[in-house]
């Protein structure tokens, strides 16, 4: 199931700031479809988040493309800027277009409500929360973790929060391909319950996970619930600024 857009909300705004984020991910997957399969492993070993690098403090210099050749795949800054450069990686065309179609169906109505700089605020430290929560899962794994999904799963919490029942216009395909709508919390419900499961499934020495950060997406999906929870709690209904709607 893939949503495609949430029609029950009428927003007010336009969402410079999602358009933006999709946009900068696409710019860096045009430029990684440019590279062959051993400059594209360089280039994610250098930029995508290695968590053994940020909890044992070293650096990783060389991958060895054969016995006789290698490649510098050191970060030309600090390691801790891949906590951030991390977030707008792809590995395959799958990977990015799932991601850009779940932010363009949930980000824009988020935006809409919380305002573009606290959105971009939001959305940076979901992503953070996000690969925080895979690195306490893994902390000496020295493969990448690259990717907007954990982002993207702090979006998706707080839609399920705000916008329970808002209907996602969602394909599905199945046999044959259909078009159907989807309540928020029924669509969402099920995506972090899976996360969950294949979560669980992946802990263990011996656990094959797919090459997915499935406790990025709970972390971040965790972070934006608890974001949201705080706003309805802490903003008052009379003095909130007027934002998405339901359509009439």
């Amino acid at each position: 199931m893939l949503p495609l857009s949430d029609p029950d909300i009428r927003r007010r705004r336009f969402p410079i700031v999602n358009v933006s984020l999709i946009a900068l991910c696409a710019l860096f997957f045009v430029y990684e479809l440019a590279l062959d399969d051993v400059s594209r492993t360089v280039f994610f070993f250098r930029f995508g988040l290695i968590p053994a690098e940020l909890t044992q403090g070293v650096s990783y210099e060389t991958f060895w493309v054969n016995p006789l050749v290698a490649r510098d795949i050191a970060t030309p800054f600090s390691d801790w800027i891949t906590l951030f450069s991390s977030m707008f990686l792809h590995g395959d065309w799958m990977h990015f277009l799932s991601n850009m179609l779940f932010l363009w169906a949930f980000g824009n109505s988020i935006e809409d409500r919380f305002g573009h700089i606290p959105y971009l605020f939001f959305y940076v430290g979901a992503g953070l929360a996000a690969t925080w929560t895979q690195i306490a899962i893994d902390t000496q794994s020295q493969v990448p973790v690259i990717g907007a999904s954990g982002a993207i799963a702090g979006v998706l919490g707080a839609y399920f929060l705000l916008y329970p029942f808002s209907r996602i216009r969602t394909i599905v395909i199945f046999v044959f391909v259909t078009f159907v709508r989807i309540p928020a919390f029924l669509l969402l419900g099920f995506w972090i319950l899976l996360q969950f499961v294949s979560g669980m499934g992946s802990l263990g020495p011996s656990a094959q996970t797919g090459g997915v950060a499935y406790w990025a997406h709970i972390g971040g999906f965790v972070a934006g619930l608890t974001v949201a929870l705080l706003i309805q709690l802490f903003t008052p209904t009379s003095g909130r600024r007027p934002s998405a709607s339901w359509r009439q």
